[in-house]
């Protein structure tokens, strides 16, 4: 009797640690297979064009504080965001959109301020907690889209991005898209920047800085001349620019890539048509 007591003891004091063992290392499999399932499903997706101004902020801002995403590129040139299938995502037909998980959230200023409270690990003073500052953010933020953003709109796509693209474009809309962007480019200067380095008075960069600062990086399709007559005279506006870019590096650069290949040849284009303009007037 003793003796099998003993075998069984022996038994169990083998046995039970090797069980121990299994249920560890099967559980440890079980948690890393849903952790990387998890996170395959459930991966944030960003449905953009980085021909779009918005789109380029909500990239260069995902990139910049590390958080998983999946690009998701929707050809606005080739009307791709008027299909069923992205009409069934953001029924208003306009990038950038976000997806994360069920849930589905269009417009730039919205998608960044979902970001900044949704994922943790996003620096502060992106989106401060503090109800005055958050809050003046979202004063410039509004500035933006009947201000800035409708000038640079007006004058690029109607003097560059239309004819370029073989489509229907407005002079007179151009003009009146300049006026409304010199006169935001001066209240940038005089007023929303009058404080600090950044927006607001801020000495660190928000969500505010990299939208506005993407908007203006439109104007690169415009000439050397016409670009630097527009920008040049806002010194506190370049120098804002080079800073908010160089908080975002490297991924500032790499967003606008396509934004600078495309630059190239739009500024190509339009010099051989200056030479032979030119030369017709010569002859």
């Amino acid at each position: 009797m003793r003796s099998r007591d003993s075998a069984v003891k022996f038994i169990s004091f083998w046995v039970d640690p090797i069980k121990a063992l299994f249920h560890f290392i099967k559980a440890c499999f079980f948690f890393f297979f849903f952790s990387e399932l998890k996170s395959n499903i459930m991966a944030l997706k960003v449905y953009a064009d980085r021909m779009s101004q918005p789109s380029r902020a909500v990239l260069i801002f995902c990139k910049i504080n590390g958080i998983d995403f999946e690009e998701i590129r929707v050809d606005v040139l080739k009307n791709q965001q008027f299909s069923s299938e992205f009409k069934a995502i953001n029924p208003m037909s306009k990038v950038p959109v976000i997806v994360d998980g069920r849930f589905k959230l269009f417009e730039s200023h919205a998608i960044l301020i979902y970001i900044c409270c949704a994922f943790p690990g996003v620096a502060s003073h992106w989106y401060p907690s503090d109800l005055f500052k958050r809050s003046k953010i979202h004063s410039v933020l509004d500035w933006h889209h009947s201000n800035l953003r409708s000038g640079t709109v007006g004058l690029v796509f109607n003097s560059i991005l239309a004819p370029a693209n073989g489509l229907p474009s407005n002079p007179q809309a151009a003009k009146e898209g300049e006026k409304l962007l010199v006169k935001s480019l001066s209240k940038l200067e005089n007023f929303w920047l009058k404080d600090g380095r950044f927006l607001v008075g801020s000495s660190q960069p928000s969500i505010a800085d990299i939208s506005l600062v993407c908007e203006i990086m439109q104007l690169e399709f415009l000439s050397e001349k016409d670009h630097d007559r527009i920008l040049s005279p806002y010194k506190k506006v370049v120098q804002w620019m080079e800073d908010t870019k160089r908080a975002t590096a490297p991924h500032f650069d790499e967003v606008h890539g396509v934004l600078f290949k495309a630059q190239k040849k739009i500024r190509e284009r339009m010099a051989k048509e200056s030479v032979k303009n030119e030369v017709k007037s010569k002859l």
